[in-house]
């Protein structure tokens, strides 16, 4: 979906568009300099966030790395190309939502947060090159909040349903069916602790539009700042047993368990060398 704001309190134009198709974007574009002539655009606020697997990255089907980055990387990057020179005519604002899940490798998020991981980059890069033009950029790396998608729980148990029909007999039975159910349950327990209270989010778009020097980040959400200080911080060991503990945490696939074909003492020591971190509440961070 694609709004345009104008300057009259109340005023909008929505417009629907997919940004895996070329055309709508480039229709959008035309719009919004159509109606943007008069008043000058000073704002894009970027707010794709497409996933459609919670899975281990060997699971995923390479279809959702690309659907993943057609959307979150590829259809922002086109969109945001086409309306610089509007933006950099105005010195205006580019505001793009991002996630934690680009930054720390959060487990069975792989398509997901790589294909936000591009973007931030990419809006960073935006961020240096546009600085001599006076248009500034933000990134929002939000925690979980209850968005449509987030309390669509139907979805994504037809979204897991497709998953195990979907994948080579190989795969399943390496990993096993009850491991991508115990994910499974563990993400929607994750998603049943989202913070129905959008206004900080809010808040963070309309601050990083309208401030005279916003941030290049913002960080609105419980707990993420605590983790992003574990991330940069702390151990190596400690960071992924941190994003378990908080997120997801994979049982041992069924090939590895103790007397399966193909797992030995040695492997069935080394599945945890870490000590157990102290139980804590789920993640704040599936966007």
């Amino acid at each position: 979906m694609w709004r345009v704001f104008s300057s009259c309190p109340g005023h909008e134009e929505l417009l629907q568009m997919d940004l895996t198709k070329p055309g709508d974007i480039s229709r959008a574009l035309e719009f919004t300099k159509a109606h943007t002539t008069s008043t000058g655009l000073w704002g894009l606020v970027n707010n794709a966030g497409f996933n459609d697997v919670v899975a281990d990255a060997e699971l995923a089907p390479l279809a959702t790395f690309r659907s993943c980055m057609e959307v979150n990387f590829f259809g922002t990057l086109q969109l945001t190309k086409g309306l610089l020179p509007l933006l950099r005519r105005s010195r205006g604002r580019i505001v793009t939502l991002g996630s934690p899940a680009g930054d720390m490798p959060y487990p069975c998020l792989g398509a997901y947060g790589t294909s936000k991981a591009a973007v931030v980059l990419l809006m960073d890069t935006f961020n240096c090159e546009l600085l001599p033009w006076g248009v500034k950029v933000s990134v929002i790396q939000p925690g979980c909040f209850k968005t449509e998608s987030v309390k669509n729980v139907s979805n994504w148990e037809r979204r897991k349903q497709l998953l195990l029909t979907s994948l080579p007999q190989e795969l399943l039975q390496a990993y096993g069916e009850d491991y991508i159910e115990h994910v499974h349950g563990q993400f929607l327990h994750s998603l049943s602790l989202a913070l129905p209270d959008l206004s900080p989010v809010v808040d963070a778009i309309i601050d990083a539009l309208l401030a005279a020097h916003p941030p290049s980040r913002y960080y609105p959400g419980r707990g993420v700042g605590l983790m992003y200080f574990i991330h940069y911080y702390l151990p190596e060991g400690l960071r992924r047993r941190f994003l378990q503990a908080f997120f997801i945490s994979p049982c041992l696939p069924s090939a590895l368990r103790p007397g399966k074909p193909g797992s030995t003492p040695t492997q069935d020591a080394a599945q945890d060398p870490d000590p157990d971190p102290s139980p804590g509440p789920s993640p704040t961070v599936a966007q």
